[in-house]
């Protein structure tokens, strides 16, 4: 299943965000790559940041940002996780 870039660079934005913090936001400066100004906009039109340059994690930003942390935790994992 390949991921679309829209889909990555929003991602990528995200991972800017610290996951143990409602407190911390970030800046996209217009300065920016513009697939990162464009992966910023769509979080905010998801309603997972509270502007459209960066901000804060909404609720439910906070959210997605947990899971991707789990995801990306199990991903950089040295052990191979066996069943």
């Amino acid at each position: 299943m390949p991921l679309p870039k829209d889909i990555l660079d929003e991602i990528r934005v995200l991972t800017q965000f610290n996951p143990a913090s409602a407190l911390e936001g970030i800046k996209v400066h217009h300065t920016a790559e513009s697939g990162t100004i464009a992966a910023t906009q769509r979080l905010y039109d998801k309603d997972l940041i509270t502007l459209p340059d960066g901000g804060y994690l909404t609720s439910s930003g906070q959210e997605v940002i947990r899971h991707l942390d789990s995801l990306l935790t199990v991903l950089q994992c040295k052990e191979a996780v066996t069943s």
